[in-house]
């Protein structure tokens, strides 16, 4: 009886957000960040941004990624407008951002062999001049932090062999260096599984690669942060080490990674920046894993992030790529962000109007961005119809176009998709739902939080116009509520270790009735299950991102169309 209650009221919390959504207009948005993702310069053709620093100057939101051919400005966090730059080497990996006073400074990974700083006051012109023309030596993934005492300090690092560094610079003194500087962060895969390579943390004999250094101050604290293992990994994330000072020494965060999404639509967190928005929230920005075109074909995730009492630093990443809402206050936990607006399309059948081998239409809702459909030309007329099975209440759609054959490089004009989606409750009659054929826009995960809700069965997408090559959709996402039942309870639920190795752990669980799929919360104790694993369907899981020093607790939770069906229950490893 107490589970029964518990899960009612843990339904109820998650549905009221959603009807206070219905009463007050929201600002919702949806992973991946919507940005005009630049295409490679080389072949194959395909978009790649990762990487990301962002930060506040000047009322607004700047975004600085790797490979963006420029970069992006914001008021609100969802609508992000891109500044062409020659000034900049954009092209480069790793960029960082600080602002010191009245000025914007920017430097990236080395340029040949060397780093150069850039400055501006108006990043909005695009115009920058060089700050100075190199550092005492060249460092790789580079971070800037101003620290309250407006000291400035350098982080960088990025290998498979050497450290993490850190320094303090003299910027009133051509940013030379005070001071020798100070290894940080080794890798430490015998005791942490996260760093361990491949997607899912299985590649033992090989090195990891460290990198991607951030720092932020809390409450008097610097919490120094890395990426790991490697950029391609759906595993990739952000560790996290705490110092009284911001060159350390650092002791390594109980709960770790503090960033990191291993499954869903979105994968990766890795490669970050951490940042408060204009109400004080802390968010993460992160790179989410494609690889699939070419190995660092890569988007951008955005996840809030909170500090316990005890000044735990941790991200979000349940639900993360389901619509949330973005906040216009300060908040004080993920329940004020969630609308409850559930994955209504998964594993739904689809009609196309023609499809290529190994490009079938069943990719569009497997909930997997690494695979899409791809129809037989890009011609106006081609089409997808999603049954969803039964009558929903539709909030908001996101089409995730991954341009087959398409033979665009760099920044070009003139790229976008156009297409109209129509709804429909009997496939017969449709009426339009989105009128997207003249857009001018370029928006490669087109997320829609539509103006009233819709009930409807069928969705069709009709092309009008892709960029190049042939039209094709990684997902076809919708998002609603069902009328139906919420998933039944989970009876059994076992943790064990691997016998052999406790950076591993093996669960298992009875299936829920009428689920889609499940969220696995975890973590070093019962009050702290902030990390998050989920998956679809599956009863059995295998876990190899723990700390070998430390016991964990977990807990599962099953979802469907219709709601979410909480368990108090709190398992600890075996």
């Amino acid at each position: 009886m107490k589970i029964k209650i518990l899960r009612v009221i843990g339904l109820f919390a998650y549905l009221l957000t959603g009807c206070q959504s219905e009463q007050q207009p929201v600002n919702t948005f949806c992973n991946p960040v919507d940005l005009s993702y630049r295409f490679s310069l080389n072949k194959p053709s395909s978009r790649e941004a990762a990487d990301p620093t962002l930060v506040w100057f000047r009322d607004r939101y700047y975004l600085f990624a790797s490979k963006s051919g420029g970069y992006f400005y914001s008021k609100n966090l969802i609508n992000w407008t891109l500044v062409e730059t020659k000034d900049l080497p954009t092209e480069n990996y790793a960029p960082t951002a600080v602002a010191i006073e009245d000025t914007l400074y920017f430097m990236t990974a080395p340029t040949n062999g060397e780093n150069p700083i850039y400055k501006t006051t108006n990043p909005l012109s695009g115009k920058w001049s060089v700050a100075v023309e190199k550092l005492d030596i060249p460092v790789w993934d580079p971070a800037l932090f101003l620290d309250d005492n407006k000291h400035l300090y350098l982080y960088w690092g990025c290998s498979d062999k050497t450290p993490l560094y850190g320094v303090e610079l003299d910027y009133n003194n051509h940013f030379s260096f005070i001071g020798k500087p100070a290894s940080l962060k080794y890798a430490s895969t015998e005791q942490l599984g996260w760093e361990v390579r491949g997607d899912h943390n299985t590649m033992i004999n090989e090195k990891p690669w460290i990198e991607g250094a951030w720092m932020n101050k809390h409450n008097g604290k610097y919490y120094f942060q890395y990426a790991a293992p490697g950029a391609q990994y759906r595993s990739y994330c952000d560790g996290v080490c705490v110092s009284d000072n911001p060159l350390g020494p650092f002791i390594l965060q109980k709960h770790n990674p503090f960033a990191y999404r291993p499954e869903g639509f979105v994968t990766g967190a890795g490669h970050g920046s951490t940042f408060t928005d204009r109400y004080g929230n802390f968010w993460h920005i992160g790179s989410v894993i494609i690889s699939q075109k070419q190995t660092f074909e890569r988007r951008l995730g955005l996840f809030p992030v909170f500090f316990d009492k005890q000044g735990t630093m941790y991200s979000v990443t349940k639900y993360q790529d389901y619509p949330l809402i973005m906040p216009q206050k300060k908040i004080s936990d993920f329940t004020e962000m969630f609308p409850g607006w559930m994955l209504l399309s998964y594993k739904k059948n689809v009609t196309v109007s023609s499809s290529v081998n190994d490009f079938p239409s069943s990719n569009m809702t497997d909930e997997n961005i690494k695979t899409y459909w791809a129809a037989g030309s890009g011609d106006k007329g081609e089409f997808a119809i999603l049954d969803l099975g039964k009558t929903y209440d539709v909030y908001a759609i996101q089409i995730n176009f991954a341009e087959h054959n398409a033979s665009i490089y760099g920044r070009t004009k003139d790229v976008y998709h156009r297409y109209t989606v129509e709804y429909s409750k009997n496939n017969k009659k449709w009426k339009l739902l989105l009128d997207n054929s003249k857009k001018e826009n370029d928006n490669p995960h087109d997320y829609t939080q539509l103006t009233q809700k819709v009930s409807c069965r069928y969705l069709k997408i009709t092309n009008i116009e892709v960029p190049g090559g042939q039209l094709a959709v990684s997902g076809f996402r919708v998002f609603g509520r069902g009328n139906g039942k919420i998933p039944g309870k989970i009876d059994k639920f076992e943790v064990k270790y691997n016998p052999n190795d406790k950076r591993s752990v093996k669960l298992s669980w009875s299936k829920s009735d009428n689920s889609t799929g499940y969220n696995i919360c975890y973590g070093v104790d019962k009050k702290m299950l902030y990390q998050n694993y989920q998956v679809y369907q599956d009863t059995t899981l295998t876990i190899n991102s723990l700390n070998s020093t430390l016991d964990y607790y977990f807990s599962i939770e099953s979802f469907n169309e219709n709601g979410i069906t909480t368990n108090e229950r709190i398992v600890k490893a075996k």
